[in-house]
């Protein structure tokens, strides 16, 4: 039997990367002993083995292997503000003067918890409480829209991704016995986008059942793909009609809106979630809603058990406020612009090369993907990008603001996608294995240009196997 051409470059590009990594080979050989596979962090699990890194500095990574790559990846947002900001190196240098594990409360997280209620208050939130991470804010909501509403139904959406426990990949959802480490709750599938077949699912179920609607307003996990706004006011709509609590994850996608994504979207969330950057990077999650809602959490009132032991360290809540304050309003529009301008760049290398179809030259060119459970995944246009039920372009570029996402379609998508991540680290840029890259504020126009060079090489080297 032939092999595919695909899997002939897949296996020349694996090779010159062993080749290039051998000290990152042999650390990751070495770390089978003491973790499974090698590794304590799947998403960043790479075949053969990933890079180690060293250090960091600004957008730059540095590997033992004495490599130096442009960050594309930011820590998954975590690292919006580079390797070496210093107004935050001081902050958790100064609180590291004065001790730590306190066991009390801290100054800091109060200070915090004001910047944070200010800033997400027209997202939703009026009272905000800290946790360790986006999954666990997660969690802990919906537990909340559990007592609070005495039901046990969360409806969640195809390709969600809200935490380590909280997946819900097309396949797992297609077959139910995929093995997963997702919560046992009673969840409700439905198609993200989708309203028409959103609305049959809720209207079988039995009236008012449903606790919350969990929903990501941009799916960062899910390959960058926004929510049309009216399928978010659908969803509100929906959970003022059930009487259930909507609970909308940003722990991604807050950075796309001065108060929020789903704020910039002119939508309120019961509970809003969030995590990443809020935390100037450091470990950090946080959950915040209506007053009526988080009250509930009220120790003198008799309300649920949250506790943490890490809830409000004082060296997260030291970098979260000056993070906050880095990352302000005017921030967010120059780095959502910069995103903007980007993406379009590298749609235009698509549309020279003819990956998109002709009729998308001069349209906004954004693809909107709509999930179905009837049929394959539907595609519907922005601006007249595509027609509906266009087939994907081999590879294309979905995203919004300053979140952006290289994507395959088609029988040889994942090869093709390992084939790209190993042609840019080959050209010293460093991005998530699925293609997502989250621009940071320490990014300049050369690493953009950089980076659209050499999106334009893998295009002309490899136009074959993209069918051209």
């Amino acid at each position: 039997m032939a092999i595919h051409p695909v899997s002939v470059a897949l296996t020349t590009a694996r090779d010159k990367y062993i080749q290039r990594n051998p000290v990152s080979k042999k650390l990751h050989e070495e770390s089978h002993e003491f973790m499974p596979g090698g590794n304590t962090r799947t998403v960043l699990h790479v075949s053969p083995f990933p890079i180690t890194f060293a250090s960091g500095k600004d957008a730059t990574l540095s590997s033992v292997d004495n490599d130096t790559y442009v960050d594309f990846l930011g820590e998954y947002s975590a690292g919006i503000f580079g390797h070496s900001n210093s107004r935050i190196a001081e902050a958790v240098h100064e609180a590291l003067s004065k001790g730590w594990n306190y066991g009390g409360h801290t100054v800091m997280e109060k200070i915090l918890a004001k910047k944070v209620v200010t800033r997400f208050r027209p997202s939703g939130m009026d009272l905000v409480r800290f946790t360790n991470s986006g999954t666990e804010s997660n969690t802990v909501a919906i537990a909340a829209a559990l007592a609070i509403t005495g039901r046990r139904k969360i409806l969640v959406f195809s390709n969600g991704y809200h935490g380590g426990t909280l997946i819900f990949p097309m396949d797992l959802i297609n077959n139910p016995a995929t093995r997963n480490v997702n919560l046992p709750h009673d969840f409700v599938f439905a198609p993200y986008n989708n309203i028409e077949e959103t609305e049959a699912i809720i209207s079988a179920l039995a009236s008012q059942s449903l606790a919350a609607i969990l929903v990501e307003p941009v799916q960062g996990s899910g390959g960058c793909r926004p929510a049309t706004k009216g399928f978010l006011r659908y969803l509100r709509e929906k959970a003022d009609e059930q009487q259930c609590l909507l609970i909308i994850d940003e722990v991604m996608a807050s950075r796309l809106g001065p108060n929020g994504c789903s704020a910039a979207m002119g939508i309120k969330a019961d509970i809003i979630t969030l995590g990443k950057y809020v935390g100037g990077g450091m470990t950090f999650g946080a959950f915040g809603g209506r007053r009526d809602i988080m009250e509930v959490f009220d120790p003198e009132k008799g309300g649920l058990q949250h506790p943490g032991t890490y809830n409000n360290n004082v060296i997260t809540m030291s970098a979260g406020v000056v993070g906050l304050d880095i990352y302000n309003a005017s921030e967010v529009e120059r780095l959502n612009v910069l995103g903007t301008n980007f993406k379009t760049n590298l749609q235009g290398v698509l549309i020279k090369y003819g990956i998109y179809p002709e009729h998308a030259a001069g349209a906004c060119r954004d693809i909107i993907e709509v999930d179905s459970f009837k049929n394959d995944t539907l595609i519907y246009p922005e601006d007249l990008s595509l027609t509906p039920h266009e087939p994907l372009p081999i590879m294309f570029i979905t995203g919004y603001g300053s979140m952006v996402n290289v994507r395959f379609s088609g029988p040889s998508a994942a090869d093709l996608r390992a084939l790209y991540y190993f042609h840019m680290l080959e050209n010293n840029i460093y991005l998530a294995p699925r293609g997502y890259t989250p621009l940071n504020l320490e990014l300049n126009d050369n690493d953009l240009v950089k980076y659209l060079t050499a999106f334009e090489d893998f295009v002309n080297k490899y136009k074959a196997l993209l069918g051209l």
